[in-house]
């Protein structure tokens, strides 16, 4: 598979005075914007039922999550991110058993591999980021979410970027950490922004990813409440 960087997140329900907390942790406001994301799949939702998503950001371009190892148990997730068009191709027709074309970009592939728009939604976002030392003493950034959609939904979200799989157990130290410090429960799980999109105006394609997720434990994502989106 094409390599990229992994993603470790974990996501929570926004409290009130979050954003405030932040900043008493030294955090810093990179951001607020406003942006639309674009989600494609089969109509049998081939992708997201396997733990892939493919997404297009407006201003960002193309990225496909796809799913990590997950050595490390909890209400945490792990993706690669690929976002370079050529590797998504290759990825796509990989999961999906279809040949690569000898050139073009995602939006080329759509059509042959059956790829349509299953969700499109608006978020609001603000942006923070801050710096953790962990016992190690080794010091991560990590990045900080708060999302609003256009459909009335609130989640945030703490991030970290790493390179190997290794350093995946040194990240989620710091992530379960600074969620400790704002006030998120140990166990504490929130939908994404997708999940919760289909739960309320694509119920069937809801249900869909429910039997998969709802009905075993997997490695990559342990329930819906997990997945990407």
């Amino acid at each position: 598979m094409a390599q990229g960087l992994i993603e470790v997140e974990r996501k929570f329900i926004p409290r009130p005075g979050t954003e405030e907390r932040l900043q008493e942790l030294g955090g810093t406001l990179e951001h607020r914007v406003t942006f639309r994301d674009s989600y494609y799949d089969t109509p049998e939702l081939s992708l997201m039922r396997a733990d892939y998503w493919l997404r297009q950001r407006e201003g960002s371009g193309w990225e496909l999550k796809c799913p990590g190892a997950a050595s490390v148990s909890g209400p945490h997730t792990e993706y690669k991110e690929l976002t370079a068009e050529p590797s998504i191709v290759v990825q796509l027709c990989e999961v999906l058993g279809a040949e690569v074309p000898g050139a073009g970009g995602v939006a080329t592939v759509l059509g042959p591999l059956g790829l349509q728009l299953v969700a499109s939604f608006v978020t609001k976002r603000t942006a923070w980021k801050l710096v953790l030392s962990g016992a190690d003493g080794e010091e991560r950034l990590l990045r900080v979410d708060l999302d609003t959609a256009d459909f009335g939904y609130a989640v945030g979200e703490v991030e970290a970027l790493v390179h190997k799989e290794a350093e995946v157990p040194a990240a989620l130290e710091k992530i379960h950490h600074l969620s400790s410090l704002l006030g998120v429960l140990a166990q504490e799980r929130a939908p994404a922004k997708l999940i919760v999109y289909l739960q309320r105006f694509r119920p069937q394609d809801y249900q869909r990813l429910l039997e998969v997720y709802g009905s075993k434990e997997k490695p990559e994502t342990g329930d819906l409440d997990k997945t990407r989106g």
